[in-house]
């Protein structure tokens, strides 16, 4: 089967930082943190009283709907639309010229509606099973985001969705990727959407143990690959992306912002939340993205590392990323953005595709912040405090997700 080539040529994000992808990228460079004390919810008796909120959040000044249809979905959802209408505004492609049935959506979440679960829960034992609405499972579904974007802009191509955990985001944009390298689709709006940053979201993760316990020094609390770190950070948000075919894109006058050359995915298959702490199965992702490429292992200059700030999952990763890439690996600039933007689940893979994409455009990587004291087990280059100018020609992206899920991305500059 002949394998078209892929290519990106619209960015769209919601995050804590901000709703505008140079002003995000910029942030996240300049070594800003977008986590502090939630507003949305009292939660002054909660474990964990911080994350990554969006606040101030108006989807209307985006998108041309009523605030009645608004309301009919879901907060997760409405993140996605927007990171869609941005991205889609600066690919500056119109869908209402070409086949729209070449035209798809590809949208993963790990959580998906837990807003909307909350709140009709709630309704029902205070209300009674009648007063539930009549909107809550189109509004909850994990496929209502990819839904949602298809409807608004009439995208009648391949329209689905992923749920892989924490991996949810980048394994959508790989897929996305197949569809069209296959021939199943010209433009694929793919990424990744969450809002778990709710009552139920924050303390179903701290009863796990898994967050960072810091409520005095929210901003310091995600610090991946440093000896002090509790825990990740939750956080909400969203990542899009305009795939699209090579000839499609140029033959339209595009301005093509990076091609993606591979995709790779495994399974740990050893424990539903711990990871593999030799990182077997994320290696094996990598490999599997490199090898998809065509590239060798020194040919990445860059990882966009999962570096959830876990206590496990980070020592995993680095030996993951030592076993893959060998005595390269210490040539290799590794950075997790999560240390400024926390761990927005099954969004982080689509934010974090958006920031490989702009270290390849900018020849900038951006910094992991917080990185004090450096744990002895995680050995790479981190790219500590300070974004770094340097050659990007080829970046990773790894996620890594709950049910041993793994899932890389390689980007590079098209030539």
């Amino acid at each position: 089967m002949l394998r078209r080539r892929v290519v990106v040529t619209g960015l769209g994000v919601v995050t804590p930082l901000g709703c505008e992808t140079r002003e995000v990228w910029e942030a996240v460079c300049a070594g800003r943190s977008g986590i502090s004390t939630v507003q949305r919810f009292d939660c002054r008796d909660f474990k964990v009283r911080f994350g990554g909120e969006i606040r101030q959040f108006d989807p209307l000044h985006w998108l041309q709907m009523d605030s009645r249809e608004l309301r009919r979905i879901d907060r997760f959802s409405q993140f996605a639309m927007v990171a869609a209408h941005q991205a889609i505004a600066q690919a500056a492609i119109d869908f209402t010229r070409g086949d729209p049935f070449r035209f798809g959506v590809l949208i993963g979440s790990g959580i998906g509606g837990l807003d909307e679960i909350e709140e009709q829960h709630s309704r029902l034992f205070d209300r009674g099973p009648e007063r539930i609405s009549a909107f809550m499972i189109p509004k909850l579904i994990i496929n209502a985001a990819s839904g949602n974007i298809s409807v608004y802009w009439g995208l009648k191509g391949p329209n689905t969705a992923v749920c892989t955990a924490c991996a949810s985001g980048t394994n959508a944009i790989g897929d996305a990727f197949r569809l069209v390298q296959w021939g199943m689709a010209d433009v694929m709006i793919a990424g990744g959407t969450e809002a778990a940053l709710t009552p139920m979201g924050i303390a179903g993760f701290a009863r796990m143990n898994a967050l960072s316990t810091r409520n005095e020094s929210p901003a310091e609390a995600s610090r991946p690959f440093d000896q002090d770190r509790d825990g990740f950070v939750l956080s909400e948000g969203a990542g899009v992306l305009v795939l699209e075919e090579l000839q499609f894109a140029r033959s339209r006058g595009a301005d093509i912002l990076a091609e993606v050359l591979g995709y790779g995915m495994s399974a740990d298959a050893t424990h539903l939340t711990a990871p593999d702490v030799r990182g077997a199965g994320a290696a094996h992702a990598m490999h599997a993205a490199i090898s998809d490429a065509g590239l060798n292992p020194d040919q990445i200059d860059y990882i966009n590392a999962h570096g959830t700030s876990t206590p496990l999952g980070d020592v995993a990763e680095s030996n993951a990323i030592r076993a893959v890439f060998g005595s390269h690996a210490d040539g290799l600039a590794v950075s997790s953005t999560k240390s400024q933007l926390g761990h927005l689940l099954g969004a982080s893979g689509g934010v974090e595709s958006v920031f490989c994409v702009q270290a390849l455009r900018h020849q900038t990587v951006p910094p992991t912040i917080n990185l004090d004291h450096p744990d002895e087990r995680c050995d790479l280059d981190y790219v500590p405090h300070e974004a770094r100018s340097m050659r990007v020609s080829r970046a990773m992206k790894n996620s890594f997700g709950f049910g041993g899920h793994n899932a890389s991305l390689v980007f590079g500059v098209c030539r």
